[in-house]
């Protein structure tokens, strides 16, 4: 029996461009960044009755953000969430890699 060649595409390293997402690096942003509030969330063993309290959000829109549905946030909202969480964000804007034909947005955490 014959086996069938099977075609593997190389993607981006970008999901939502790989699927076709007009605003993918910032649907890519923003999942890096709840990642991490939620990472933190998680670290900090709050409720989500206690962090609703602490973003000044109602609980269901913290489940919202705990399940990555993230349509109601923005990444500078996001941001400013990691700030209520005792966390410092910084913003480097650097020039971009001679291999890259573009400049790329990413999120970086340190201990």
């Amino acid at each position: 029996m014959a086996k069938k060649a099977k075609l593997v595409e190389v993607g981006t390293g970008n999901v939502f461009k790989d699927l076709g997402f007009a605003d993918a690096d910032e649907r890519k942003l923003k999942v890096q960044l709840a990642m991490h509030v939620n990472e933190v969330i998680k670290g900090k063993a709050y409720t989500q009755a206690q962090v609703a309290e602490l973003f000044g959000l109602a609980q269901p829109h913290v489940s919202e953000l705990v399940n990555y549905r993230l349509n109601r946030f923005s990444s500078e909202r996001l941001m400013y969430f990691m700030t209520l969480l005792d966390r410092d964000v910084e913003i480097v804007i650097r020039p971009k890699a001679v291999r890259r034909r573009t400049g790329t947005v990413s999120v970086l955490v340190t201990a």
